[in-house]
Formats: structure tokens, C-alpha cells, sequence
């Protein structure tokens, strides 16, 4: 990846300062994304010193208009750049009658738009040279959404269907597209009594999270649930969706539906 630039949005800690870490230590130089410029930094210095590649950072919070436009002008515009990981989002809301409808503006602005958009600057020219990368990180909660809060879920179910849509629109032009799902990981999205409070046989390692989810990326995966222990039940539950389709749509409303 010596010639590869990519750019990680969410990258001042947890899952994003890893794949920043990982990615380095496999050759890429990297332009790191997130609101905190004072831990960007501090993790640009240690990945320069230690690894030896060329780290950028952008201050940018990506739920702000101006600050997304900045950074999608950066990858539309800068021919270096070969690969994006939309990692950056937020979770904490409260029930949704109790949330405060900003909070929940803002989460869908980071979680939802802020991909779309980032996705659509720099996939033009990923098409154009046929090569390249963009991973979304989206959660288990994309396939469970009745387990959690209304509004999260439902982000992440964007997520995970906009990516797959995206793979069959951009793999056979030769851009590798990776929606991950992780459960419960050891980031700060969670506070350490939220955590006391999960069994511990449910919460990963940000660094196993991200191992799994890079060896998914090597294998080819479209979907990457770093968790599940056998992948043939994530074929099985994609098999029983792909067979609703001739039914979905059709001229007559189904028996029981009938007066």
C-alpha cells in the first residue's frame, strides 16, 4: 500500500485511530478526520515516528455543512487519495420521546449524510482509475433493530444497505467496497459503567474489532461481522432476504389481504 493515501474519518481514537495504526503499518499514508485536532495530532506524531509514513490531519466536525464540504472537496479533488473509511458517528440517545430532536438532526447528519456524501466525492474518480476503496463502518444493530433506540439503528441500517448497494454498483468497475458491523467494542462511544454493566463474553477489543474487519477487507468480504462465529449463518439470512424478491412486487394484493 506504499502508494495508497487514505483517508479516515473518526480517527482520533477507537476504531479509527486503529485502522489509522493498521493502515500504516501496511504502508498507506493517511489524512485523519475528527473534531479533536489536539488528539489528531498526537496521533499523527506517534504514526510518523514510529512508522514513518506521512500523516495529515483536518479538524472537522462532519456534521457541520461547511466542515463536510471541506472534506469532500479534499477527496474529490485530491488524486492521492485511493481509499475512504466512513467510521465517524455518534450513538447516546434516549428514548425517542425524550431525545432532543436536535441531537437526533445531528446524528443522522454524521451517521447518514456525511457517508453519502463523502462516498459520492471520491467515488467518481475511484471509477475513472478502477481501482481503490471505501469501507463503511456501520453496527450489529443494523440487522436487530428492535434490540435498541429508534433513531441509531435505523442510521446504521442506512448504512448497511447504501454500502451494499454501492459494491454492486462500483465492484465490477474495481472499487472494493466493505460494509463492517461490529457488536459491542471497547471505544469511548461507551463509558466505562456502561460497559461494567455488559457481560464481558459480549464486548471486543477495538484492536480485534479492527483485525477482523481488515482480514474481511483482504478476503473479499461485503459484509464484515467481525463477531459472528459462522459466516455461513450470515449467508443463510442474506439467501432467505434474496428469495422474498419475486414476491415483493406484484399486480395482485397477496390472499389475505383480499376483502
Amino acid at each position: 500500500m506504499s502508494n495508497d493515501t487514505i483517508l479516515i474519518t473518526g480517527a482520533s481514537d477507537g476504531i479509527g485511530a486503529v485502522y489509522a495504526d493498521r493502515f500504516a503499518k501496511r504502508g498507506a499514508n493517511l489524512i485523519l478526520v475528527a473534531r479533536r485536532a489536539d488528539r489528531l495530532a498526537a496521533l499523527a506524531e506517534r504514526l510518523r515516528g514510529e512508522i514513518g509514513v506521512s500523516v495529515e490531519t483536518i479538524a472537522a466536525d462532519l456534521a457541520d455543512a461547511g466542515d463536510l464540504a471541506r472534506v469532500e472537496a479534499r477527496l474529490r479533488d485530491d488524486d492521492a487519495i485511493t481509499g475512504l473509511v466512513n467510521n465517524a458517528g455518534i450513538a447516546g440517545e434516549q428514548a425517542f420521546v425524550e431525545t432532543d430532536p436536535a441531537y437526533l438532526t445531528g446524528m443522522i447528519n454524521l451517521n447518514m449524510l456525511a457517508v453519502t456524501r463523502l462516498s459520492r466525492a471520491i467515488a467518481p474518480r475511484l471509477v475513472a482509475n478502477g481501482a481503490g476503496m471505501i469501507v463503511n463502518i456501520t453496527s450489529v444493530t443494523a440487522l436487530m433493530p428492535d434490540a435498541f433506540t429508534a433513531v441509531y439503528p435505523a442510521t446504521k441500517a442506512y448504512v448497511l444497505a447504501f454500502t451494499e448497494a454501492l459494491r454492486v454498483e462500483l465492484g465490477s468497475k474495481g472499487v472494493t467496497v466493505q460494509a463492517v458491523l461490529p457488536g459491542i467494542t471497547r471505544t469511548p462511544i461507551w463509558t466505562e459503567a456502561q460497559i461494567a454493566n455488559i457481560p464481558p463474553e459480549m464486548v471486543m477489543d477495538v484492536a480485534v474489532m479492527v483485525d477482523a474487519a481488515l482480514a474481511g477487507l483482504d478476503m473479499g468480504e461485503a459484509i464484515t461481522i467481525p463477531a459472528l462465529p459462522d459466516r455461513g449463518d450470515l449467508d443463510a439470512y442474506l439467501a432467505a432476504r434474496d428469495a422474498l424478491r419475486p414476491n415483493l412486487s406484484l399486480c395482485e394484493a397477496a390472499e389475505r389481504y383480499r376483502g
